[in-house]
């Protein structure tokens, strides 16, 4: 008896779309890192790339709970000395709301060489129009 591994080639994978309209930063961040695992399908495996593409839309209308947009910061460093920047998260929910989805989504994700692809998946944008209506995205799962 041989051991099932799925293929990782582009065959069963689908486009998925997320509505971030109200949702939690965190909890959003977490149901799409599991979509881009894999881990909702059975033919899950650790090393493989069996997850799905994601599409988030409306990325500027996210929630933070308790008094997070005040008091966490976003670090971005440059490489030069005293270039260490740091901006609180209402400013980059003002300025740059894909990025703040963007990297809560790939905290989330294993960071090696596969993490790398899974975040390739993902794509954030701002507002509700998206140019990947031909790769015909459908609904996520609930959960």
């Amino acid at each position: 008896m041989t051991t099932y591994f799925p293929s990782s080639s582009l065959e069963g994978k689908q486009w998925l779309i997320i509505d971030a309209d109200g949702q939690v930063l965190g909890r959003l961040a977490a149901r799409v890192a599991r979509l881009l695992m894999g881990k909702h399908k059975p033919t899950y495996t650790t090393f493989i790339d069996t997850g799905d593409h994601v599409i988030v839309i409306n990325a500027s209308k996210i929630q933070l709970t308790g008094n997070k947009l005040n008091q966490k910061l976003y670090r971005y460093y440059s490489g030069y000395p005293g270039g260490l920047r740091e901006d609180k998260a209402a400013h980059v929910k003002e300025t740059r709301p894909d990025r703040m989805v963007r990297e809560a989504i790939e905290g989330m994700l294993p960071k090696n060489k596969l993490g790398k692809a899974m975040i390739r998946k993902l794509k954030v944008y701002v507002g509700d129009k998206h140019p990947h209506a031909s790769q015909k995205p459908v609904a996520a799962p609930a959960r």
